[in-house]
């Protein structure tokens, strides 16, 4: 049985392995500091398509054949499939991802999506209903900047505390002690394994819960989800029972350079310092110096990316051994900005340790 912890965590009885992923990327992402990470760059924003929302619907599909074939998988072979993005009724996964045929739980937890898919997917392998799942997140700069703002010909002024979305989606199959012995017989089959026998294995989660400190700006996202990471985190390492240096690492989804400050000074507050181990994707994707992208990065791509790329990279290579994945999210719409709503944040923490 799954162990229960606190109001809102639980610790997986077995551990779900992250098997392989898949990271398709933009221009702006490849020129980032993490841009040889990356399994493609595109040279082309709008990836061969005549809108960018169909862009955004090739990038998906993209990180997913890119999984599959990492693992020698066919689509068959996936039980569920996770996934959500940022648009009206979540067009690019529905879109993008139809093809593969694979059943599909429709997900929205804004700018967390990956976290939700992450937490959703390793429930039901540890529950019995799936020996193998994939989870995909996606966004694109222009689809969201016409989803949420202003259209690109309009040419207006970005705030610094604006975080700029990034163009990209992660890909992630996950599965059990089973579907990674068949992985490795599959490696071993087709060529030598190079010791790979998963990328990461998820042990834990906490749920996040809605956080609303009645924040209206839409281009503050950062200062909007900065309160629900805080909660989370917190929650978490109460439930757990630890302290933040059980972690190497502590990352933030897309908080941005705004939204850090917040974070860490609201966790302060509550005598927790993770200043020490604590990074965000939203900061790490892009060079802030060289990249006019203001407070950093943000969209469901940029910790899904940053996860595929980067994160899994350093579990796999020993530098880190556990980390707290904590994708956010700012749950607003153009009709509850429209009138004239908040924006409530929500975070979703994913224990993530190495092989």
């Amino acid at each position: 049985m799954v162990n229960f912890l606190g109001k809102s965590s639980s610790r997986l009885p077995e551990a779900v392995y992250i098997l392989n992923s898949g990271s398709v990327v933009g221009t702006k992402e490849g020129e980032g500091p993490l841009g040889v990470l990356f399994d493609k760059v595109s040279k082309d924003d709008m990836f061969g398509c005549k809108t960018w929302e169909d862009a955004e619907c090739s990038l998906q599909k993209e990180a997913l054949e890119m999984a599959l074939a990492k693992c020698h998988m066919s689509t068959g072979e996936i039980r569920y499939l996770f996934a959500g993005d940022l648009l009206g009724q979540s067009m690019a996964s529905s879109f993008g991802l139809a093809s593969f045929e694979i059943p599909h739980f429709g997900l929205y937890g804004a700018c967390s999506t990956c976290g939700e898919a992450l937490a959703l997917g390793a429930m039901t392998i540890a529950g019995g209903y799936a020996d193998r799942v994939a989870c995909v997140t996606s966004s694109h700069f222009a689809s969201a900047e016409k989803e949420f703002r202003f259209p690109l010909n309009y040419g207006n002024q970005r705030p610094l505390s604006a975080t700029w979305t990034v163009t990209g989606s992660g890909a992630f199959l996950l599965g059990n002690e089973k579907a990674r012995m068949a992985y490795l017989e599959k490696e071993e089959s087709v060529t030598d394994k190079s010791n790979r026998q998963a990328r990461a294995k998820i042990t834990g989660f906490t749920v996040g819960t809605m956080v609303d400190y009645g924040l209206r700006d839409s281009m503050n996202m950062g200062a909007c989800m900065a309160p629900a990471a805080a909660r989370t985190i917190a929650g978490h390492l109460q439930d757990f029972g630890v302290g933040p240096e059980h972690y190497d690492k502590i990352i933030t989804g897309d908080l941005g350079l705004v939204g850090k400050e917040i974070l860490l000074d609201l966790l302060w507050k509550q005598g927790i310092d993770i200043s020490m181990n604590h990074t965000d994707c939203g900061i790490e994707i892009f060079d802030g110096k060289t990249q006019d992208t203001h407070s950093g990065g943000s969209g469901c791509g940029c910790c899904a990316v940053t996860l595929s790329a980067y994160i899994l990279k350093q579990l796999e290579e020993k530098a880190w051994k556990r980390v707290l994945f904590v994708p956010t999210g700012a749950l607003l719409s153009k009709t509850s900005f429209n009138e004239g709503k908040t924006v409530p944040g929500i975070a979703h923490g994913i224990v993530l340790e190495s092989l």
